[in-house]
């Protein structure tokens, strides 16, 4: 069973669906400014992912790492390591599905792309009970599942897109 918060019957999704994401974020920043896109994620995070979110809160760390295992699996082109220890689930992103598909189709990435993936994450663990750390981005990052108040996330370990 996925634990992802939607279905769909096709085992990978379609990369060009990074072109509409990108867009949005370049409307949602110069429209509403950075505070508005961070709010804009906080609430998506907390709201959308809401029944995911209810089972990383009832599975643990465990949840979490299936999740993250069906996510990458669904996502073209991703080179993806997820690990599981007592403590702490980690994710070695070595390729970025989106990145990786937008630079290659020559696309003007925002320079803020990847920061989605920071505060989704931290609205998704808090609403869970647990915290979220990211490092990296531009490509390849480093994010990190734990009991909460064991990571923090500071926004400058998130790199620009370049």
């Amino acid at each position: 069973m996925s634990l992802l918060p939607y279905t769909d019957t096709k085992p990978q999704g379609a990369a060009d669906f990074y072109f509409a994401i990108n867009a949005t974020f370049r409307f949602m920043l110069r429209r509403f400014g950075d505070a508005g896109f961070t709010e804009w994620l906080t609430a998506l995070g907390k709201e959308y992912f809401a029944p995911a979110n209810v089972l990383w809160k009832n599975g643990g760390l465990p949840a979490v790492a299936q999740y993250w295992r069906d996510f990458f699996a669904a996502e073209p082109g991703s080179d993806v390591d997820v690990c599981e220890s007592g403590d702490a689930v980690e994710i070695h992103v070595k390729k970025c599905p989106a990145i990786s598909h937008l630079k290659k189709s020559h696309r003007e990435i925002v320079p803020e792309y990847c920061r989605h993936c920071a505060i989704l994450g931290k609205a998704r663990a808090e609403s869970a009970g647990l915290s979220m750390q990211l490092t990296g981005g531009n490509g390849s990052c480093f994010h990190r599942y734990g009991a909460a108040g064991k990571f923090r996330q500071n926004m400058s370990d998130v790199a620009e897109v370049r």
